[in-house]
C-alpha cells in the first residue's frame, strides 16, 4: 500500500516520540507547518528535505519513496548470524562508463568449485580489474562473517566494479 508524503512524515515522527511542535522548532518552522504537511495540504519546502530526513533519521529517499534502503556496508557477523556459505551470493555490477551496466549474481557455492577446479577470475571476465581479484580472499573474509559491500573500485577505463556478498 502506498503512503503520502505526510503520512510518512508523521509516522516517522511519532517513532522518534516526537511532537509537531518539537519537530517545527527543529526545522526552525511552524507547527502548523508540520501540520499541514502530515495532513497532506502541503508539503516541505524542498530545501527543507535534507534536514527533515536526518531529523527523522532517515535518507531523502526513503523520506520521499517510503523505500528503505539497502544495507550493503560491510559488516561482520558474529558466528551465530551467519548464513551457511553455500546459500550467499557474490553479487558482480559494472557500471561501464558507457552506460553499460553488467550485474552477475554467483553462488558462492560456484566460487568454491571455480576455485577446487583451479580457475580464477581471467578465466570468467575480459575486464582487468576483475582478473585481479583474490576469489580465495573474498571466500576467508566470508567465512569470518564479512557481508555486505566488499569491493568498490573505478577501473582505468572509467567502470564501477562493485562486488558485494550476501
Amino acid at each position: 500500500m502506498n503512503t503520502t508524503l505526510g503520512k510518512r512524515i508523521a509516522a516517522l515522527r511519532h517513532e522518534k516520540q516526537m511532537k509537531q511542535d518539537e519537530l517545527a522548532e527543529k526545522l526552525g518552522i511552524s507547527y502548523q507547518a508540520v501540520s499541514k504537511w502530515e495532513n497532506d495540504q502541503t508539503c516541505p519546502d524542498i530545501s527543507l528535505l535534507p534536514l527533515l530526513a536526518k531529523t527523522l533519521g532517515v535518507s531523502t529517499d526513503e523520506l520521499l519513496t517510503g523505500k528503505k534502503e539497502e544495507d550493503n556496508r560491510v559488516r561482520m557477523l558474529p558466528e551465530n548470524e551467519r548464513k551457511n556459505i553455500d546459500d550467499m551470493l557474490l553479487r558482480i555490477v559494472i557500471n561501464g562508463k558507457n552506460g553499460d551496466v553488467v550485474r552477475v549474481n554467483l553462488p558462492l557455492a560456484i566460487i568454491k568449485v571455480i576455485l577446487d577446479s583451479g580457475l580464477n577470475m581471467s578465466y570468467l571476465s575480459k575486464n582487468e580489474a576483475l582478473k585481479n581479484i583474490d576469489l580465495n580472499m573474498i571466500l576467508d573474509m566470508v567465512n569470518q562473517g564479512a557481508i555486505g559491500n566488499i569491493i568498490d573500485i573505478e577501473d582505468a577505463n572509467g567502470d564501477i566494479i562493485q562486488m558485494f556478498v550476501e
